[in-house]
């Protein structure tokens, strides 16, 4: 599998951290192991445990040195240096519990053990993790029985200390595990913010690209064959050359306006989601010269929701595709509700979807539906654009949606808008 750059670098941010953890703890084991032998001194082998003592706080330092000049490695490496930390624990306090019975030395060391399933709880592997914790209560076991007679301590006394460092072992392992799932966690929100950004930038290019062809293919049109009439109205004073170019700015203002809207549509929250859609469709009508209907008698009157502006980019989006690739004649969009959901249909009798299919099409002008199914996806609905039963293509979109405190001027859901249909001779070239 590939791991993104984005996710690799918070995976070994996370291991640093733990790493720095450990070195810091391990300055606190040789802390206590040098205070211990000072402190409560055995009976016998004082100079030798001290001079262990002694080579342990070098090692401890020739480790952080290592970590520091080689990060790379001790990332992968670090855990390696828990088996030394152990087998020092292990043999101070089979030296002090064996040889000088009388002393209190190995009582106290052995609570040292309990740091070693700590540090290996740093590493962000729980495998590595159980490879140094089971180890580790292994050791106190063995070393308990060693010195059990030197001690006279009884065998439950033993089994209850060995049990308690088995459950910090195993505890240590289950945080490993939860920093390890925080950590992917972390690294998936990474990728997906990184998606989404890559995502909001082909989107920002593909509604630029819409625009770009909305203004050229229309008003640009006209203000062209307005600039040709104005010259021959120069020329010839022809009256019907002022006339088309009265109708030719008259389509410029319709076009821009219908544009302008698209791009900020104020009838969303004037007058709903119904008439919005009646506006958006007509608009798509006329680019694309099919015949259009919009049926919205099972939606609430006057009720706004909460999927109301996801619903009408859908559908904004949909139409938008009929026009470019569908040469359909006829469309029809239907709006319903149904208790918390929100259905919205487009069908057109168009050529169909091609072979590949709308995810095979993101190079070819299709990436607006495949956003937006990312969209309706991330909202907690579902999108699906497939043939139609007898030709053409169906787009479904099902939201979930609350209603709203804002209420709408307009009666949102009355009877069923009826585009003005037109047919191809109509549009302007």
């Amino acid at each position: 599998m590939i791991i993104a750059p984005e996710v690799m670098a918070v995976a070994v941010e996370h291991a640093r951290r733990g790493v720095r953890l450990q070195l810091v703890l391990r300055w606190v084991l040789v802390v206590f192991v040098a205070v211990t032998i000072a402190a409560v001194q055995p009976a016998h082998h004082t100079l030798l445990c001290a001079v262990i003592a002694a080579g342990y706080a070098v090692w401890a330092a020739s480790v952080a040195l290592w970590v520091r000049l080689d990060r790379s490695g001790a990332l992968q490496l670090a855990w390696l240096a828990l088996f030394v930390d152990l087998a020092v624990l292990g043999v101070l306090t089979l030296l002090t519990g064996v040889a000088t019975p009388q002393s209190w030395t190995s009582d106290v060391l052995t609570t040292g053990f309990l740091i070693i399933p700590v540090l290996a709880a740093t590493q962000l592997r729980p495998r590595v993790c159980a490879a140094v914790v089971v180890p580790t209560a292994v050791v106190y076991l063995l070393a308990g029985i060693a010195t059990q007679e030197a001690n006279a301590e009884p065998w439950s006394s033993l089994l209850l200390r060995t049990l308690v460092v088995a459950g910090v072992a195993a505890g240590c392992i289950g945080l490993s595990r939860i920093q390890r799932s925080r950590v992917e966690t972390i690294g998936q929100l990474v990728s997906t913010r990184t998606d989404l950004l890559a995502e909001l930038g082909d989107i920002e290019q593909h509604e630029r690209r819409t625009l770009s062809e909305h203004l050229h293919d229309g008003a640009l049109q006209f203000v062209l064959a307005a600039r040709q009439d104005l010259e021959d109205a120069r020329d010839t004073g022809d009256a019907e050359a002022f006339d088309r170019l009265e109708e030719a700015l008259r389509e410029t203002t319709r076009l821009l306006r219908s544009t302008v809207a698209e791009l900020h549509p104020a009838v969303l929250a004037r007058a709903g989601l119904p008439a919005a859609l009646g506006d958006v469709t007509n608009t798509a009508a006329a680019r694309g010269g099919f015949a259009a209907t919009v049926d919205v008698d099972r939606w609430p009157a006057g009720v706004p929701t909460s999927a109301d502006a996801l619903l009408f980019r859908t559908a904004r989006e949909l139409l938008a595709n009929v026009v470019k690739h569908a040469r359909a004649t006829t469309v029809s969009v239907t709006l319903s509700r149904t208790g918390d959901r929100a259905t919205l249909v487009v069908t057109d009798d168009g050529v169909g979807l091609p072979a590949s299919g709308v995810g095979g099409e993101v190079g070819g002008g299709h990436i607006g539906l495949v956003s937006h199914t990312a969209r309706v996806g991330a909202a907690g609905g579902r999108m699906a654009v497939a043939p139609g039963a007898g030709g053409g293509t169906v787009g479904t979109v099902e939201l979930p949606c609350v209603s709203t405190d804002r209420p709408t001027s307009g009666s949102a859901g009355a009877p069923a808008i009826r585009p003005t249909v037109q047919s191809p001779s109509t549009q302007h070239s």
